[in-house]
This record gives structure tokens, C-alpha cells and sequence, in this order.
């Protein structure tokens, strides 16, 4: 009898990895996978957000695919400016709907697969622009076009997947296909536990309308959350990695690289990042978040500091040239251990149902405001500071440490519920109770 009541537990964890993994798939190979193909190649949270979203891709890849034959750059221009939509939606809805969908033990684990398919997207991109797949002059509109694969694959692939749980209960108000969603990605039938933790929020939530990114930037409740995620937000794009890639041919040349070897050694540089996703993904459950964030930090303080010293010192020696080179390498790998994938699931984890997609509006604006500014700027910072370009990006990573050292709490293994409520603690310590902290404890006597 004991064998005929355990052979169905090996098939139900079969069911849940295999449910859970094609909807991360799923998610990511049109969501943050675009938008790191689509980074790539040009230099060489609901489930019914992500599928419209796809519109703009295939919008955008008619007008990519034609533009040479109407000789027109005012197509590439306008599928780029599609593919941007799509893939602002995308950085936002993607995190925040597997955020939801995941259980609180994976929940870090599969929202950082957002960082690991935007460089996957990125090293993609790298190696089918090289000039012997769709780099070359004859064939660039196709590699401009090829976003559309991904992005069928999302149409057809999505759909067979279930909604949020969260999103069905609490936004929906539907019980019945909140339990059959959790039933599919478990691939259990016994979900009450979670279902008591999903009763419990939405019963904290009720009364509460959805709020909007300005609401959200005016509620002292949210104080804490909304610095943040700004302050965290801002350092992620600030913190020099995107100018990385944008310097590392010049590096690469200084050190001795062929020319027509340099396109092969900056697909080192995504995969740099792919690994360090993938390795973050694996701990984040054990070491946590403030862990991960504040050791990429300070790592990239410390070859960002390298990498300035070599750029300085590379007339007087040699080899200083291939330090810088190594320093790149190191500076990716930095932030791919805690930047790249953290940062976005604090909107998830920071804040409620009602709060969420607000806070994801508001990171999302963030984000594409600092990449247009580090794109407009750092031109002109690098004809203006020369070998000390990097010490501005180098501050930025030094107040990202202390930050998350000092402000972030800690939301490993902890409910959506656990979270908020530690959070209105430290928002509102006079009201829960708890003496508002005004310094060390003067003893001006002792015992004897």
C-alpha cells in the first residue's frame, strides 16, 4: 500500500518544473530576450500584456524586412522605435508576472531569469551579427527581421499557460481559475497553504484601489520602497556597464587584437554576463538579495578603480593594455552577479498588488530616461575626462554598496504579505509601535 501511495509524487514534481520552466520560457523568449537580441544586434505582468505586446515586434519586423527594397531608413526607424515599445513593455510585465506566479521558495530564482534571457538576447545577437551569419551588407535587413522569431514563438507558446495566480485572485476576484493555475504550475493538488498566504493578501488589499505612479510617489507608506527603487534603479543603468560594451572595442584594439578579430572577442563579453545570470539565479535563494547586489557593487568598484589605473598608467607599460582588457571581463561579471538581476525584481517583491504595476511604470520610465541620458552623455564624458572616464561610474557603484548595506531589506523566503508589513514598519515606526531609531545609546554610568 505504501508503494501504491508514493509512485504519483514523482510525476506531480515532474509536472510543476516542466509548467514552471515553459512559462519562464515562454515569458522570456519574447519578453527580456528581445530586448537584448535586439541591443545586440543593431551594433553589429499579466499574460494578455505580453501577447499584445508581440504586435509591435511583428509590426516592426515587416518594417525592417522591406526598408531596403522601399529604400527607405525611415522604416528602420520606425521598426525601432516599435521594437522599443516592445521591449519596455516587456522588461516590465515579464519579471512581474513570473514574480507572481512562482512559489515564495523560487520566487528569486525564476524572476531572475529576466537577466539571464537578456543575455542570452545579447550574446544571440552577437553571433548572428557577425558578418558570416547576418552581419553582412547584403542581408542586414534580415538580421533586423529576425526579432520576429522570438516573438512567434511567445504567440504560439504563451497561450497554453496559465495566467497569475495573484493577479486572477486579488485583481479578479476569481477563485476557481486562481486554484486551477496553481494546480498547473505545482503540478500539485494541494495548494491550500498557499492559497490561505494568496486569502490573506487579498483580504489586506481590500479596500485599496490600483494606484497610479503619481499616488504611489505621494504615499508616505510606500516612502521606502519608491527610494529604492529609484535609487537602485538609477545605479543599475548608471553604473558604467553599458558604456563597457560601448568601450570595449577601442580596449581591445589598444591591446592588440585584430580588427577582424575584435567582433569575436566582444561575444566574451556578453557571455560573461549569461554566466554570471545563470550562477546568480542558482544562490540568490541561499545568500539572498542584499548579498548579491551589494558583492556586484563593490566588486565593480573595485575593477572599475583597475580599469581607470590601466587606462592612466598604459603609456609606461606594455602590458597595461591587457589589464584593461581583463578588467572588462571582470567589471561584466561583476554585474551580472548582482545588478543585472536583482534590481528588477525590487518592484516585485517591494510592493503589493495594488502598488505593482504603478512601481513597475515608474522603474520602467527610470530605466529608459537614464539609457537615453548615458547614451546622449558619455560621448562628451569621454572626450572630457579621457583615461578618468570611468570614476564617475565608479561613485555611482560605491553609493549602490552603501545603499543596499544600509536601506534594503531582506525578502528572501519571506510572503508578499511579510514583506509589506516589515516594510510599513520601517515606514511608519510611530504608528506600529516602534520608537523611531535616533542613534547610539549614550551609557553614561555602569553597574559595578
Amino acid at each position: 500500500m505504501e508503494d501504491e501511495t508514493e509512485l504519483p509524487v514523482r510525476p506531480r514534481t515532474q509536472i510543476q518544473s516542466r509548467v514552471l520552466l515553459l512559462t519562464i520560457c515562454a515569458a522570456g523568449i519574447g519578453g527580456t530576450f528581445q530586448f537584448g537580441y535586439n541591443l545586440s544586434i543593431i551594433n553589429a505582468p499579466t499574460l494578455k500584456s505580453l501577447l499584445v505586446n508581440n504586435s509591435f515586434v511583428v509590426a516592426a519586423a515587416i518594417m525592417f524586412g522591406f526598408s531596403r527594397k522601399a529604400r527607405s531608413c525611415e522604416m528602420i526607424m520606425l521598426g525601432r522605435l516599435l521594437m522599443g515599445v516592445n521591449a519596455g513593455v516587456s522588461m516590465n510585465i515579464q519579471p512581474m508576472y513570473l514574480g507572481e506566479s512562482a512559489p515564495k521558495e523560487l520566487r528569486g530564482a525564476v524572476a531572475m531569469t529576466s537577466a539571464i534571457f537578456t543575455a542570452l538576447g545579447i550574446v544571440t545577437g552577437q553571433v548572428v551579427g557577425l558578418s558570416e551569419f547576418l552581419g553582412s551588407r547584403q542581408v542586414w535587413p534580415w538580421l533586423l527581421a529576425s526579432c520576429l522569431v522570438p516573438g512567434v514563438l511567445q504567440l504560439t507558446t504563451l497561450p497554453l499557460l496559465p495566467e497569475s495566480p495573484r493577479y486572477l485572485l486579488i485583481d479578479c476576484g476569481d477563485t476557481d481559475a486562481c486554484l486551477a493555475a496553481m494546480k498547473r504550475l505545482r503540478g500539485t493538488g494541494d495548494v491550500t497553504g498557499e492559497l490561505e498566504e494568496l486569502e490573506k493578501e487579498r483580504a489586506a488589499c481590500q479596500g485599496h484601489h490600483a494606484q497610479s505612479p503619481w499616488e504611489l510617489l505621494q504615499n508616505p507608506t510606500l516612502r521606502r520602497q519608491v527610494t529604492s527603487l529609484v535609487v537602485l534603479g538609477s545605479a543599475m543603468e548608471l553604473c558604467g556597464n553599458d558604456s563597457v560594451y560601448a568601450y570595449a572595442s577601442s580596449v581591445f584594439r589598444e591591446a592588440g587584437v585584430p580588427e577582424e578579430k575584435i567582433q569575436y572577442t566582444i561575444i566574451g563579453t556578453g557571455s560573461c554576463e549569461l554566466l554570471t545570470a545563470f550562477i546568480s539565479c542558482v544562490v540568490i535563494e541561499r545568500v539572498g538579495r542584499r548579498v548579491l547586489l551589494m558583492t556586484g557593487y563593490c566588486l565593480m568598484t573595485c575593477w572599475g578603480s583597475i580599469f581607470t589605473a590601466a587606462l592612466c598608467l598604459q603609456s609606461f607599460f606594455p602590458w597595461m593594455p591587457y589589464l584593461a582588457m581583463s578588467c572588462i571581463f571582470a567589471f561584466i561579471l561583476s554585474f551580472g552577479i548582482g545588478p543585472a538581476g536583482v534590481t528588477g525584481i525590487l518592484a516585485t517583491e517591494l510592493f503589493d498588488q495594488k502598488a505593482r504595476p504603478a512601481a513597475y511604470t515608474i522603474c520602467g520610465v527610470l530605466m529608459w530616461t537614464m539609457l537615453f541620458l548615458i547614451g546622449l552623455v558619455f560621448p562628451f564624458i569621454m572626450e572630457g575626462l579621457s583615461h578618468l572616464v570611468y570614476v564617475p561610474f565608479v561613485c555611482v557603484c560605491i553609493c549602490g554598496a552603501i545603499y543596499t548595506g544600509l536601506f534594503l531589506p531582506e525578502t528572501k523566503g519571506k510572503t508578499f504579505l511579510e514583506i509589506s508589513k516589515e516594510l510599513q514598519r520601517l515606514n511608519l515606526p510611530r504608528q506600529t509601535g516602534r520608537p523611531r531609531w535616533t542613534g547610539p545609546e549614550v551609557i553614561q554610568s555602569t553597574k559595578v
